[in-house]
């Protein structure tokens, strides 16, 4: 039998939970992972489905190279600027205690404004949307019964379908012969997909701690295997001239606190950590990527009424690093030493809402009660 809060909670920290999208630059595009609300796979009965609609939002302005950010951008107006506005929408469904499916289907909209993409001259805008990489995956539970009373871990394996546009173009200005515009790819990190065929590998938990307290965790590594995608970057170096087609990484873990005093509300705080790792694991890592990381402190707030679970969670940047990439090391010379740098976010949005979906009428009635 499980433990009616330990479900509840379970359902408020995974509504919340979002594989990825490191805020900026360095974040290649939106990835809600396949931990997104897969949580209730062990929530739900057999049978049972969980429906969720997760919305992602930040601004990505604030200049890094290394750990150290570059204020000057700002004062002279050089920043680039990324707004990104992501729409997944999640489905689960419990095939027994233990085992799980999920299948995400994201969209993206994205903007950006940049000086050195536009001659120097004068700052402009490029933008992309539409369908962003699909994922699909399952996961099992490692407890049941009396066992998973206090708590519980799963691991889950998943795939990321390259459904995403990865040479999405927009108008470029100031580029052409005698300044003319010219359509080209817009920059990687608001490209709606990589081109990749990707295995993801993924852990999450959550349990009982003493006062009323539950710890919860989730994290994931997407395995990127191509190498370079075929889309041309405008770069100047020859070895940037192609993108890369980079892995991917998100760990959090907190811990969350319902309030009795108001049935359904809840509140978590803990961290994070996200980004693009200089090298991949499998095949090989060449072409343009900004690689780096972003620690963050993370708040978050639940509300559940009957089957619907509101969950509102915002990352606040703490660290923020832009590491060297392959191309940086392997071009630069004892006269020229080459570290790129990238745009990062203040902070990012999470405003997810989930429906569970009992398996009989008579059921809702019961949860209703």
């Amino acid at each position: 039998m499980k433990s009616p809060l330990l479900a509840i909670v379970g359902l408020f920290i995974f509504c919340s939970t979002t594989q990825s999208n490191a805020q900026g630059c360095v974040a290649i595009r939106q990835f809600s992972g396949i931990g997104n609300a897969v949580g209730q796979g062990n929530i739900l009965e057999k049978g049972e489905w969980n429906v969720s609609a997760n919305y992602r939002y930040f601004k990505s302005f604030r200049h890094f190279r290394g750990r150290e950010e570059e204020p000057y951008r700002i004062e002279n107006n050089t920043e680039v600027i990324n707004w990104s506005h992501g729409l997944d929408f999640v489905v689960s469904y419990a095939f027994n205690e233990r085992i799980y499916g999920i299948a995400s289907l994201p969209f993206a909209y994205n903007e950006r404004s940049s000086l050195y993409e536009h001659g120097r001259n004068s700052r402009h805008m490029t933008y992309s949307g539409g369908l962003a990489d699909m994922r699909i995956g399952a996961g099992y539970w490692l407890l049941s019964g009396e066992k998973a009373r206090k708590g519980n871990t799963a691991v889950g394996l998943g795939l990321k379908i390259p459904t995403g546009n990865y040479n999405a173009e927009s108008t470029f200005f100031n580029v052409g012969p005698e300044g003319s515009p010219e359509r080209r790819p817009v920059d990687q990190s608001i490209q709606l997909g990589d081109g990749g065929w990707a295995p993801i590998i993924d852990v999450q938990g959550i349990w009982n701690l003493p006062g009323s307290f539950f710890l919860y965790y989730d994290g994931f590594y997407m395995i990127n295997p191509r190498n370079t995608n075929g889309t041309f970057t405008n770069r100047g170096r020859e070895s940037e001239w192609f993108m890369s087609v980079p892995d991917q990484y998100a760990f959090r873990s907190g811990v969350f606190k319902p309030i009795q005093a108001i049935h359904g509300l809840g509140f978590s705080l803990g961290g994070r950590v996200e980004g693009i790792p200089v090298r991949d694991l499998v095949g090989e890592s060449d072409g343009f990527r900004r690689p780096g990381y972003i620690v963050s402190v993370e708040p978050g707030i639940s509300y559940m009424l009957g089957n619907f679970t509101a969950t509102v969670n915002v990352p606040v940047a703490l660290i923020r690093n832009r590491t060297r990439s392959l191309t940086d090391i392997a071009d630069s010379t004892p006269e020229n030493f080459r570290h790129g740098d990238a745009a990062f976010a203040d902070y990012l949005v999470n405003v997810n809402l989930a429906w569970r979906i009992p398996r009989k009428v008579k059921e809702v009635f019961n949860l209703a009660e």
